[in-house]
């Protein structure tokens, strides 16, 4: 989707190519407006979901990593897929100790 963005817009000139920079620009100042108004207690289950959510990217990596462009492609693809198994584990690994947290010790 994202790669479709740019190929339309380099196809159509700057200008799209610059209103796609300008909200992706604008997206970064309104998340962090967003984040930033929530109370710090909050913070580690975000960021524990925000992980967990990355499996998006997981499939993506796997997706990009099966096109058969090339062998850089295929190699970029691997690389991509394993940072994004880290990340996805990551994000398990704190939930699981954020969780931890909350168990009532006998």
């Amino acid at each position: 989707m994202l790669t479709e963005a740019i190929a339309a817009a380099q196809n159509s000139g700057s200008s799209t190519l610059l209103l796609l920079l300008t909200i992706f620009v604008l997206a970064v100042f309104v998340g962090t407006e967003i984040i930033s108004k929530i109370p710090p207690t909050l913070h580690t289950p975000l960021m524990s979901g925000s992980n967990a959510i990355s499996g998006i990217t997981l499939l993506g990596a796997i997706l990009a990593g099966g096109n058969d462009s090339g062998t850089l492609a295929t190699v970029l693809g691997m690389a991509a897929v394993i940072l994004a198994t880290v990340n996805v584990v990551g994000g398990f690994v704190v939930t699981n100790r954020m969780l931890s947290m909350f168990k009532s010790r006998k």
